[in-house]
């Protein structure tokens, strides 16, 4: 069984993004555009949709502003997003989502769910409803056999703003429902925040890095407790990436708090990770994060470049990559060369205002670009000089 892979996104009316649209999306991706471009916006849509799967629609909608300050200038119509992935079982599926208003209120006037049968045939609408009421199919089992044909059943729900997926992936009749439900449900768009992953922490049980990242040390303990082996290539990873760090210790104190302990090789006792620099914090987060025995499906980073030294950015690329190819697709926002000079050009998207509104272009379908790199150029430096300027225009 693959990991889910996101293969393109259309978002309509929301905020910045009139109509755009990602194509061909690889396990690794990088925006790069001017500030105030969208690529915090882009971040914003992920969010979105994992409160309106857990909140309901109206909800996320209120959390920003409401509907009048989320759609995008001047425009009619609803706010629109369309995803097509790749399931478990390898075959693409499109999910279709519009949220509109009725009678004052907040709706969901659209939400698909379907399968497209081989190349030619017609797809399996597996959810299809508007306004709370709808039909999924019932014969899910069957799909792809020969001959099968769908069979379905109406169902309502409780109110007009509750997401379709949310309602029936709950149960396990709706395999693919409920797949892709999981998958919304655990992106993960980080948030990191220093001075949070600083302070001693209660002493607990965490699994993964929260968004803020203010249970690094309880992170950290898990995986040296459960999975050794893990904690072992994080501990090897700072050694490489953070001269001078020769340990990393998450100990319990008397109150029953955890500290992190960082042993520099050149003092005979360890700093604690209040005193220890702001970038040796969050590459040591990063690593922790990004090796993760479970990872994220959708993991979304704005600037990691942050804080860190430009030739750590290098090899914090590659981590992203492992981590992608160990089936967490991520999305990363950076201005940095370095990093960028780290990714190849397929991996690379350009945001930019083009009359108020953000257009979306892939920097391999320049034809000027990939000639500069064939002759040597690496794409950071090509971004620096602002030779991405009007990619594909």
């Amino acid at each position: 069984m693959q990991a889910m892979q996101i293969e393109s996104i259309e978002i309509e009316n929301y905020r910045v993004f009139k109509k755009a649209k990602l194509e061909a999306l690889p396990r690794l991706v990088a925006l790069v555009g001017a500030n105030g471009s969208g690529k915090s916006t882009l971040f914003d849509v992920f969010s979105f949709l994992k409160d309106a799967l857990a909140l309901n629609a109206g909800k996320a909608v209120a959390r920003r502003g409401g509907l009048r300050e989320l759609k995008s200038r001047d425009q009619a119509g609803p706010i629109r997003f369309g995803i097509k992935f790749r399931e478990s079982g390898g075959r693409l599926a499109s999910y279709e989502l519009s949220i509109g208003e009725r009678d004052g209120r907040v709706v969901v006037e659209h939400e698909v769910l379907k399968f497209r049968r081989g190349q030619r045939g017609q797809a399996w609408h597996f959810v299809n409803f508007s306004c709370g009421k709808g039909t999924a199919i019932m014969n899910e089992h069957q799909y792809g056999e020969a001959g099968a044909k769908e069979q379905r059943a109406e169902y309502s729900l409780d109110e007009p703003d509750v997401l379709a997926i949310k309602g029936l992936g709950q149960f396990k009749d709706f395999r693919v429902v409920a797949e892709f439900r999981s998958l919304i449900e655990n992106w993960q768009i980080s948030d990191f925040h220093i001075a949070e992953a600083r302070p001693a922490t209660e002493e607990g049980y965490a699994e993964h890095l929260s968004t803020r990242g203010d249970n690094l040390a309880q992170v950290a303990q898990f995986l040296y407790a459960y999975h050794p082996e893990r904690f072992k290539q994080v501990l090897e990873a700072m050694k490489r990436r953070v001269p001078g760090v020769t340990e990393v210790e998450a100990r319990p104190t008397e109150d029953g708090r955890l500290v992190l302990r960082f042993q520099d090789g050149s003092f005979k006792d360890p700093f604690i990770a209040r005193f220890v620099s702001d970038g040796t914090i969050k590459m040591f987060a990063y690593l922790v994060l990004l090796h993760d025995p479970k990872p994220f499906p959708l993991l979304a980073i704005e600037e990691p470049e942050n804080q860190l030294y430009p030739e750590l950015l290098g090899d914090l690329a590659e981590e992203f990559r492992a981590y992608a190819q160990r089936g967490g697709q991520v999305f990363v926002s950076t201005h940095s060369p370095e990093f960028l000079n780290a990714l190849k050009l397929e991996e690379i998207y350009c945001l930019r205002k083009e009359e108020g509104f953000t257009a979306i272009r892939h920097a391999s379908d320049s034809e000027n670009l990939r000639a500069l790199l064939d002759a040597g150029d690496l794409p950071g430096y090509l971004w620096k000089q602002g030779l991405f300027e009007g990619v594909n225009r």
